[in-house]
């Protein structure tokens, strides 16, 4: 039976308004395509404001739509299952971004082999600057994920891996904002303590940007680049230096796996 809508949010949030306001910005899907639903009176008006239907009932938007972006926290879920398998149809796909539910839990949350993509995206995407990790699941069909790539895609960066290396997406971009954030607080509180005061926060800030878009446009990987920037014997050696020996590296790399064995826990 053909729907009204071609994507359905269950979840109106900073997310899913990334996720939307992307697909209609680069053409992937016009408003009039999109329906959502949501508790909140002043996430559904941001959504109206960008000509999406919204409703009131997330029951109205599972019925009525091809697909359903799952853009709630995880705890929802249970309420929610009921709904999804009573007014969900069995062509119907599901496109999760909820952290540490695997595809297979989601399917026994609603009872029946559902076709289900998982997501793993970050915050850049309300940006446009996104990195996103896309699984198929067990049931998904051969191009239930199409329409997810292009959303995804179209607010940053996607590639699709193994649903067992999600944890690790996780890790790395998912949780990855908040790192950089933290090496830019301890930046920031250097450069108050040197004297730069009211300037500090530009000058980190504009630094990681830059650094970041030489990552992204610069043939070199990211230990070359590093090199270039350190002169034998100069200022960045022997910030290098400290941190060396103080394993910072070693540091960061098991803070990354902590995360990622914290994403199993969860999933578990």
């Amino acid at each position: 039976m053909s729907k009204t809508y071609t994507l359905g949010f269950v979840g109106a949030g900073n997310m899913a308004e990334a996720i939307a306001r992307g697909a209609i910005e680069k053409g992937v899907l016009s408003a009039d395509a999109m329906v959502a639903s949501d508790p909140s009176d002043a996430r559904k008006q941001v959504f109206e404001e960008m000509g999406i239907k919204v409703v009131d009932s997330n029951a109205e938007v599972i019925a009525q739509s091809a697909q359903v972006m799952l853009a709630i926290k995880p705890q929802v879920l249970p309420e929610l299952a009921g709904e999804l398998a009573e007014h969900g149809g069995d062509d119907q796909v599901l496109i999760s971004i909820m952290a540490g539910i695997g595809s297979a839990k989601l399917c026994d949350a609603v009872g029946k082999p559902a076709r289900v993509i998982r997501v793993m995206p970050n915050t850049p995407m309300m940006v446009g600057l996104g990195m996103s990790g896309v699984a198929v699941g067990e049931h998904a069909q051969v191009g239930d994920e199409a329409l997810t790539m292009k959303l995804f895609g179209a607010a940053g960066e996607v590639v699709q891996v193994d649903e067992k290396l999600m944890d690790a997406v996780t890790a790395v971009s998912g949780s990855g904002p908040a790192y950089v954030y933290y090496l830019a607080e301890a930046m920031e509180q250097a450069a108050g303590d040197m004297g730069l005061g009211e300037h500090a926060r530009l000058f980190v800030s504009q630094t990681l940007l830059g650094a970041a878009r030489m990552l992204v446009d610069s043939p070199d990987a990211a230990a070359e680049l590093r090199r270039k920037v350190t002169s034998p014997g100069g200022t960045t050696a022997a910030a290098i230096e400290h941190m060396e020996t103080n394993n910072v590296r070693q540091i960061v790399a098991e803070a990354v796996k902590a995360a990622e064995a914290r994403g199993k826990e969860l999933g578990a």
